[in-house]
């Protein structure tokens, strides 16, 4: 689009009179002499070859942003300021909000300043030419939280998916086998001093203690090693 060359036959004033259509706006500029709006909406659709087909299937992965071009002239006293205003939101990409007759159905809700230029020229004092040209630029939505582990609760678990109060009961139960356990090895390392008298000669009396302190010896290296392994589950 080339810029506006000449001001129209009579500027409107800054305040619309009763009836008037409203004028477009972006951000807190109001367009008081806007030349021309255009809108355009790619379908964002890609040719899709298929074997056989005359021509291509359309293809749609989602909807473009809408597109707007406006060609206005800024004048008056408040000309440099709008200018500026202009200028500070298209050198900081910042999104915005326009209004127009043409976007009325669009419902949008952000756009930002995707080109600006401006023209000023000598003998008209006070008065610039200006292209805007905008991009829809909808607000993201909220971050996407998944079930489970994807939550920020409870030290970001979530829900887990069971009742974590088992684990509680599961240490408790760890706790008592803990206990018989050593209990076993203690029974163990009583056996163990009886079976040393066999060191002393009674005929062989004391074989069969000795044979049952080997038994309870592994049994209780089997425990010891069990016990081991709930301790480093549940932080024993």
């Amino acid at each position: 689009m080339s810029l506006p060359t000449g001001l129209p036959s009579g500027l409107p004033s800054t305040a619309p009179s009763s009836g008037a259509r409203p004028m477009p706006v972006i951000g807190d500029v109001t367009l008081t002499a806007a030349q021309r709006v255009d809108h355009a909406l790619d379908g964002g659709f890609v040719d899709v070859p298929v074997l056989g087909l005359q021509g291509y299937a359309q293809q749609r992965s989602g909807r473009p942003s809408h597109r707007m071009a406006i060609a206005a002239v800024l004048a008056g006293p408040t000309a440099l300021d709008d200018l500026a205003a202009l200028q500070t939101l298209a050198a900081s990409g910042e999104a915005t909000t326009f209004s127009a007759d043409i976007v009325t159905a669009l419902e949008l809700q952000q756009v930002v300043v995707t080109r600006l230029a401006a023209s000023e020229v000598a003998g008209r004092p006070g008065v610039v030419e200006i292209v805007v040209e905008l991009a829809e630029s909808p607000p993201l939505p909220p971050p996407a939280q998944l079930a489970g582990f994807g939550g920020l609760d409870d030290f970001g678990l979530g829900d887990l998916g069971f009742d974590t109060d088992l684990l509680g009961d599961l240490a408790d139960l760890a706790g008592d086998v803990a206990g018989a356990v050593e209990g076993a090895l203690a029974a163990v390392d009583a056996l163990s001093a009886l079976a040393g008298l066999a060191s002393f000669d009674f005929d062989g009396v004391l074989a069969p203690v000795q044979d049952v302190q080997r038994s309870l010896e592994d049994s209780g290296a089997q425990l010891g090693t069990a016990l081991d392994a709930l301790g480093g589950v549940f932080g024993s």
